[in-house]
């Protein structure tokens, strides 16, 4: 059983496709990170898609998707057309050939595209997040939200995750401000805390306007090693 006099931070969130700096953030300030992808699953979000710079401008890199209705979740969401690994390779490549850092990242990003041959878009979101993650340095544990018992209620279900989880700090997005009941945390003796995105230093970027929120390759491809030294996560390891 855990010693729950240790600090022990747990972060709760969706799994998402090659998401932006911040999302590894919450990664790295975390001791275990738990993808909760038994949640609906929700079309048009970060879920199967994200941006990169290109040189015509901000372009979508989305996963095609299979729906069959509005409660399917994410864990059973399936790839519509595996052919999309490819593509988004090219892409990868048309926009980031010319960064400093690419060929030091580029075999290994070739090997997560190419031999991707995975079905469950959960699966592929797992399989970059920790390549990225690796890459980053971030040694936080993943795991799944079904390695553990899921409880009814919105709120109830996560303090029984950071519960099950050892966890008595929980670190949230600032968008769930919106829903969460912060006095369950408090009853069960979990401190709530919020991430705070705001502060971010640019970095050396390619095509125009600097953009904060696109997927974290553009920071790795642009600053190799040094891309930590612009984001949150290493202080907490200092």
């Amino acid at each position: 059983m855990a010693d729950r006099s240790v600090p022990k931070v747990v972060s709760i969130v969706q799994s998402n496709y090659i998401p932006w700096k911040g999302y590894f953030d919450l990664i790295g300030l975390a001791d275990e990170f738990i993808l909760y992808d038994d949640v609906q699953y929700t079309k048009n979000d970060w879920r199967n898609r994200n941006q990169i710079k290109s040189p015509q401008g901000l372009q979508w890199l989305t996963i095609p998707v299979r729906q069959s209705n509005l409660a399917q979740l994410i864990r059973d969401t399936k790839v519509a057309d595996l052919r999309w690994a490819r593509k988004h390779w090219n892409a990868v490549v048309g926009s980031y050939a010319r960064s400093a850092f690419f060929p030091e990242y580029k075999d290994r990003f070739e090997e997560l595209y190419l031999n991707c041959q995975e079905e469950f878009l959960s699966k592929i979101n797992h399989r970059f997040l920790t390549a990225i993650c690796e890459c980053l340095g971030i040694k936080t544990k993943i795991s799944w939200s079904m390695d553990y018992t899921l409880i009814e209620g919105k709120t109830e279900r996560l303090v029984d995750l950071v519960r099950q989880a050892g966890g008595n700090i929980y670190l949230s997005g600032p968008a769930a401000k919106s829903y969460l009941n912060e006095d369950l945390f408090a009853e069960a003796g979990i401190e709530l805390r919020w991430m705070d995105y705001s502060g971010y230093l640019e970095y050396r970027q390619l095509f125009g306007t600097f953009q904060h929120g696109v997927s974290v390759l553009d920071l790795l491809f642009n600053e190799g090693a040094k891309a930590p030294q612009f984001m949150k996560f290493p202080a907490r390891q200092a």
